[in-house]
């Protein structure tokens, strides 16, 4: 009907049927070019459009002072049989007790039960959590002083028999180190109240180094967040231990050896003057989620919506300091 409707006014006017074509050929225009705000991309050509496209969402980061570090100072000499050294850095006195064989299951509902049930704060309340699905436990009876770096070595006894975990996937993880306040006092003080590093530990069957393969941070308040290494570029500075997972200074400092960028001290602290993979002109500050890549500046990460390293989309970006902090630390190097 419709159709007899339309040829019926073509005979009469051809008019109406270029007035329709000129119509739906606007129509199609608009959609396209994105008139009406319907999201449909559109080619971007210069700097200034870019800018003004969509920006990606950057997070509001909160200083939280983590009063725990754990580091391993010789990784290659560490085995199930011989042993690991840990080296505490802590800001306040704490507790060092260790769990060989800790069950994986139990540990990860014991994180739970930080969360929904009680807090952990003690040794003895992880215990209670995991239910001591444990193969042996060690702790140091005396608590450790804050900023005291000394050594300290864990070992299985040789009564255990334990010289290998099984095949992966594992059931038990060979080592968790767990970090807690020796003092009730800094309990309330701190919103970090214990710390959880799973450490793996070589033996006959794994024998990949030795290497902190998590690490939690328990808060007062009833969560728990893990604590990720952020990715930044060959001549950047290194990342503080907060930011990196300890022992993996020496595998980095042996690749860029045989890579040939290993030079001396000070001819790297002028590279890291500026780092930005991009302009190259700005030292890095933003880090992007969630790929974890730290290797834009202030100017360039407005120009960005994927990673520029590993081409991945942006989904949310923080900085590593502020401007005011950065001015403030450009000033007293000059």
């Amino acid at each position: 009907m419709a159709a007899v409707f339309l040829v019926t006014l073509y005979e009469y006017s051809p008019l109406f049927y270029i007035a329709l074509v000129s119509v739906c050929f606007l129509v199609t225009s608009a959609l396209v070019l994105g008139w009406f705000g319907l999201g449909v991309p559109v080619i971007l050509r210069n700097s200034e459009e870019a800018e003004s496209s969509t920006r990606v969402l950057k997070k509001r980061m909160r200083q939280v002072k983590n009063p725990f570090g754990l580091e391993i100072p010789n990784p290659a000499a560490a085995s199930v049989t011989r042993g690991v050294t840990l080296t505490p850095d802590c800001l306040e006195d704490c507790v060092l007790t260790c769990y060989w064989g800790c069950n994986v299951q139990k540990l990860h509902e014991a994180l739970q039960k930080h969360v929904y049930c009680f807090r952990i704060k003690t040794p003895q309340a992880l215990e209670d959590a995991l239910y001591n699905e444990y193969l042996y436990k060690q702790q140091h009876l005396q608590s450790i002083k804050k900023n005291d770096k000394a050594e300290k070595y864990c070992q299985l006894p040789e009564d255990a028999q334990v010289v290998d975990f099984g095949p992966v996937p594992r059931a038990r993880y060979p080592l968790v180190a767990l970090l807690t306040l020796a003092d009730e006092e800094d309990r309330e003080i701190y919103d970090i109240i214990a710390m959880v590093a799973v450490i793996h530990i070589p033996d006959e069957s794994y024998r990949l180094s030795c290497r902190i393969l998590y690490q939690y941070l328990l808060l007062a308040q009833g969560q728990y967040h893990d604590l990720k290494q952020l990715f930044m570029s060959a001549n950047s500075p290194a990342p503080s231990s907060s930011d990196t997972f300890p022992g993996e200074s020496s595998t980095d400092t042996g690749l860029l050896e045989k890579a040939g960028l290993a030079g001396d001290e000070p001819e790297l602290q002028e590279e890291n003057s500026k780092d930005c993979v991009v302009c190259q002109n700005g030292p890095v500050n933003w880090v992007l989620l969630p790929c974890r890549h730290t290797c834009l500046c202030n100017g360039c990460i407005k120009y960005f919506q994927q990673c520029p390293m590993c081409r991945q989309f942006v989904q949310e970006s923080f900085p590593l300091c502020s401007k005011k902090e950065q001015d403030e630390d450009e000033s007293t190097h000059v």
